[in-house]
């Protein structure tokens, strides 16, 4: 039976890498979903507008962005998007920490799309009377949602809300194929120089799993305290 040994990854620098992976993980996380939210109530709001425009365009974004994996979005904007910038600015971003705001621009616009359609069916649970008795007393669509429809739906949305940003925490462990210093890019740094893959990975899924266990008892203690009711 092979020799089992987590106390070289415990301390100095290997402990150090796995420290700093672990959180800029969450930093990524957090700042993803800050951006990704209220991107999502916007396009949530256009899929439904009175303006066909506006639900075009509310369509067309969410359906590019869930039909094409994320790993191709990684890229895109690591390789691909920069290549259409003058080459002063493209230098200018490499030199720079571009993998972490290109996996930041991936995570956002990914998690965007899905979060959309989430609140668009938390908007479309509020009955449709709502909206029109807001619009009958001088409301325009967007005052009636704001004030009216807005937040009951946003509080039927959180543990689906929620269930995203369990999916954003484990998505960040892709931005390693662009570079992206977060907890897997870490661990493979750890896992070469100190070729304890099993000790390594293992710390890394315990970190993984915690946090996840985390979100997924924040979704069950909401649900709990805060049952979802919506005014007929």
């Amino acid at each position: 039976m092979p020799h089992l040994d987590f106390s070289a990854l415990l301390q100095g620098q290997y402990l150090e890498w796995l420290q700093a992976g672990f959180i800029f993980s969450l930093q990524l996380t957090g700042l993803t979903l800050l951006l990704a939210l209220p991107l999502a109530v916007v396009v949530a709001l256009l899929r439904l507008a009175p303006s066909k425009a506006a639900r075009a365009l509310g369509f067309a974004f969410v359906e590019a962005i869930r039909n094409i994996p994320l790993l191709v979005h990684m890229l895109f904007w690591y390789f691909g998007a920069p290549e259409l910038l003058p080459e002063n600015i493209k230098t200018w971003l490499y030199a720079g920490n571009i993998e972490a705001a290109a996996a930041l621009i991936a995570l956002t616009l990914y998690t965007a799309a899905y979060m959309a359609e989430d609140v668009r069916s938390g908007l479309r649970a509020v009955p449709e009377g709502q909206l029109q008795a807001a619009r009958a007393l001088g409301l325009s669509f967007l005052g009636g949602m704001r004030f009216v429809v807005l937040p009951q739906a946003l509080r039927i949305t959180v543990p689906p809300l929620i269930s995203q940003t369990l999916n954003l925490w484990k998505n960040t462990s892709i931005a390693t194929v662009i570079g992206a210093a977060e907890l897997m890019y870490q661990a493979q740094r750890v896992e070469t120089a100190s070729f304890r893959g099993f000790e390594t990975f293992a710390v890394v899924t315990v970190a993984y799993l915690g946090i996840s266990l985390f979100i997924t008892a924040l979704a069950w203690g909401f649900q709990q305290r805060y049952p979802v009711r919506v005014a007929r």
